[in-house]
C-alpha cells in the first residue's frame, strides 16, 4: 500500500475506531509505521486528527440527546457516571481514547454541555499520547 492510502487507512480506522463502533485504529498505526517508517509524525497526526473527530461525533451525539433537566426529570435523577464528568470538566476527556469508557465520556461532555473547543482540545492531548506512546513503543 502506498504512503498516501496507508494514511487514509489510518484515519477511517482512527476515526471508527473512537465512535460507538468497534475499531483497531492501533493495528493500522503499527502497519503503517511498519512500513513507511518515515511517517512517523504524519501518522501520528493523521490517527490523531481522525480519532479526535470521531470523539467529536460521539460528543455531537450527546448534544442531541435531550437536555440534562429533562434526562434527569424522566430517569428519576438515577443517571449514573455523569457526576464524574460533571466535576472534573473538559479535563476529564483526557480519558476519552480510554477502551469501554472514553466513548461514554465523549457523549457524557455533549449531554453536558461542555464547551466543545475545550473538549476538542482535551480529547485531542489524550488521544496524541496514546498514539505517540504506541509509536514510540514500535520505533
Amino acid at each position: 500500500m502506498d504512503e498516501q492510502s496507508s494514511l487514509l487507512a489510518l484515519f477511517t480506522s482512527s476515526f471508527l475506531g473512537a465512535t460507538l463502533l468497534p475499531g483497531g485504529s492501533e493495528v493500522v498505526l503499527f502497519g503503517v509505521l511498519t512500513a513507511h517508517p518515515q511517517l512517523y509524525w504524519s501518522a501520528l497526526g493523521v490517527a490523531t486528527l481522525g480519532n479526535t473527530l470521531g470523539g467529536l461525533s460521539s460528543y455531537a451525539i450527546g448534544r442531541l440527546l435531550p437536555d440534562e433537566k429533562a434526562l434527569l426529570k424522566k430517569s428519576g435523577g438515577n443517571v449514573r457516571g455523569l457526576e464524574w464528568v460533571r466535576k472534573h470538566g473538559s479535563p476529564a476527556l483526557l480519558l476519552a481514547w480510554a477502551p469501554l469508557i472514553g466513548d461514554l465520556l465523549c457523549v457524557a461532555a455533549g449531554w453536558l454541555r461542555i464547551n466543545w473547543v475545550w473538549a476538542m482540545l482535551f480529547m485531542a492531548i489524550g488521544k496524541f499520547a496514546r498514539y505517540w506512546l504506541i509509536a514510540a513503543a514500535i520505533a
